[in-house]
């Protein structure tokens, strides 16, 4: 499954982007926030993934940061809502203002999304006014339009996918990279993989 993706953006129309990793060229689809944010054409970006596996297509979605695409999932999981609308719904509005206007059941503020009625607005608060306080905003490396120090950003990115081969789930393996780093920034940004996974593995504890 693919998890993250970082190289060149290539092409870019609607709801899509494509994007040029090591001379293969990955379509993923993005909300027009996203798509708005991302670098111009030929430069470097990172975005997580989500990977949604059918029987007739391998479907890529791709998010600037943890929260966003924690939010995505969330969103697909309520009745009635599919990708294509949790997209929408992500163009519309923030991570951080959806979450307030879901928590604090803002069927006003919900309904000046296209393609959300009132109806759809209540299936989100009544689903999800008590899951949204729960999302973690993803390291700042991984953001697509922050500056990404490469080496650290490197080492960070080896780090999350040790601990994902190891069993962890991808938010939780982040988190923990992220409290070590928010402990010791800059000793941080000069350890080997082995400490960072070490340190990283103590967190989980």
């Amino acid at each position: 499954m693919i998890g993250a993706l970082r190289g060149e953006v290539i092409a870019s129309r609607e709801s899509l982007v494509l994007i040029d990793v090591q001379g293969v060229g990955y379509e993923v689809h993005v909300s027009a926030r996203t798509r708005e944010a991302l670098a111009g054409m030929g430069d470097e970006v990172f975005l997580h993934v989500q990977t949604s596996v059918r029987e007739d297509a391998i479907t890529l979605y791709g998010f600037p940061d943890l929260a966003e695409k924690e939010m995505f999932v969330l969103l697909t999981t309520v009745s009635g809502i599919g990708p294509k609308l949790a997209l929408a719904i992500l163009s519309g509005l923030a991570c951080d203002e959806l979450c307030r206007a879901i928590s604090g059941k803002d069927l006003a503020r919900l309904t000046t999304i296209s393609g959300v009625g009132k109806k759809t607005a209540q299936r989100l608060c009544m689903e999800l006014a008590d899951k949204v306080g729960g999302l973690s905003q993803g390291p700042e490396q991984a953001s697509a339009t922050g500056p990404v120090p490469v080496q650290e950003g490197a080492v960070m990115e080896d780090a999350a996918s040790a601990l994902i081969n190891l069993g962890y789930p991808e938010t939780m393996a982040w988190q923990a990279l992220r409290r070590v780093q928010q402990a010791d920034p800059e000793g941080t940004a000069a350890m080997d993989l082995g400490e960072l996974i070490r340190q990283a593995l103590r967190e989980l504890a």
